[in-house]
């Protein structure tokens, strides 16, 4: 059993200890009598740093990146490292240090996070659920089945104004009868349940590490914590949204609120000025760009259905009958597939007995095969094929069909033997 320091102590970054047990394989890792390195457990993730031979601190081989650390069945905490370390064996004196800068960042996370589930609790007896901490945000499900704006602004509110009085956070251990009777915002399970990890303390039998926030949240916690609330700098939430056990809070804190804040500012900077407006003006300026979109983008497609009737009914007239039938066959530049499709539609629509075999070449190759309802032809299994021989692919069914191909080139001897035989067959006797 690892002896965990950071149960005592959350701002302990240095250490002595001794290598019980090392392996290489399949990653290099060290196991220590004891430990300030917090191992991921209870929604908050594990420390990193460097562990460092004592006896020979000048030999830069000595020290070795802890990139992970992780807990194990039997209670040691496991410490994975990104390459071995020399001249180590059990019984080595080494030196830990524990990144301050990620540790603090995770102390100010889950202190966080026990002030803002203490306000849901508080302010609208909305229990936690799960707590998930990542590398930019955290998260913590909500047991309610509706969640408003309103009340998350209330309970954001009330978790900074602890955080400004600058509340003690006390650690202290108690026994599982003891906490029964202390109001704990959460009971953790049974010892050798699922779920203690982290909550029990080793070797003491029941005994329970309990957080207490000064008058405002007592709570079952392995993790490491401010010891004042001021420390935590500020919380700031950030998106809600519904999952299936209740509702999802995203939230950050300290210096990754100052941070996100800071992201978000430039960001609103960027696009205001984009519009020459404030930033608060920016939602308004945005509504009214969409919009103007929306009314552009109808009336664009309101002129290519004009267009396409138009430019159909031209060809339509310049296009001569063979055998009762009108084959229109043309390569555009320029125009995209929903527009020669469109044009499709349009000459099969003004005339019973139109075969159009359409293409363009830009901005991206693509074919649309189609004929009046009645006419003979199989238009998907003639795409399909055509569209084949120029290395695409495509289909449909038997009177529209469309599809792309790698390239430009050959496209047009393509359509005009396709033209050819279709014209051959239109000839031949009915």
């Amino acid at each position: 059993m690892t002896d965990r320091l950071y149960y005592h102590d959350s701002f302990l970054y240095d250490f002595d200890a001794e290598v019980r047990e090392l392996a290489d394989s399949p990653r290099p890792s060290l196991i220590l009598d004891r430990t300030a390195f917090y191992p991921t457990s209870g929604g908050q993730v594990f420390d990193t740093g460097w562990i460092v031979t004592t006896e020979n601190p000048a030999d830069a081989g000595t020290k070795a990146r802890v990139a992970e650390v992780a807990e194990s069945e039997d209670g040691r905490v496991v410490h994975y490292l990104e390459a071995p370390v020399k001249d180590v064996k059990p019984g080595t004196r080494v030196h830990g240090q524990v990144d301050a800068a990620r540790r603090r960042d995770h102390m100010q996370q889950h202190s966080g996070q026990h002030v803002l589930s203490a306000a849901f609790v508080r302010l609208f007896n909305m229990p936690t659920v799960s707590f998930h901490m990542a590398d930019d945000y955290c998260s913590i499900d909500l047991d309610t089945p509706n969640l408003t704006r309103e009340q998350v602004q209330s309970a954001e509110r009330l978790a900074n104004e602890i955080i400004f009085e600058n509340r003690s956070v006390d650690i202290r251990f108690v026994t599982r009868d003891e906490a029964q009777t202390l109001g704990l915002r959460k009971l953790p399970p049974a010892v050798g349940a699922p779920g203690l990890a982290g909550v029990a303390r080793p070797g003491r039998g029941d005994q329970l590490r309990i957080i207490d926030i000064r008058e405002f949240d007592l709570s079952a916690c392995g993790g490491t914590h401010v010891r004042q609330t001021g420390q935590i700098g500020s919380i700031l939430l950030r998106k809600i949204e519904k999952v299936r056990q209740g509702w999802r809070v995203e939230f950050v804190a300290g210096q990754r609120a100052v941070s996100t804040a800071r992201r978000d500012f430039t960001t609103l900077t960027e696009g205001a000025a984009l519009f020459s407006a404030h930033i608060y003006d920016l939602p308004q300026q945005a509504r009214k760009s969409l919009d103007e979109i929306r009314s552009l983008r109808k009336q664009r497609e309101q002129s290519q259905e004009e267009l396409a009737e138009a430019q159909a009914a031209a060809l339509l007239a310049e296009t001569p009958t063979n055998n009762g039938r009108q084959l229109v066959a043309r390569i555009f530049s320029g125009r995209d597939l929903n527009y020669i499709k469109l044009l499709a539609q349009k000459l099969t629509r003004l005339s019973p007995s139109a075969v159009a075999l359409l293409a363009t070449t830009s901005p991206q190759p693509s074919l649309v095969f189609a004929q009046s309802p009645g006419q003979p032809f199989d238009m998907g299994a003639l795409l399909k094929q055509t569209a084949a021989t120029l290395g695409g692919r495509g289909g449909g069914s038997k009177d529209m069909a469309q599809g792309g191909v790698s390239s430009e080139n050959d496209i047009d001897t393509a359509l005009k033997q396709i033209a050819q035989k279709l014209s051959s067959d239109l000839a031949a006797p009915m």
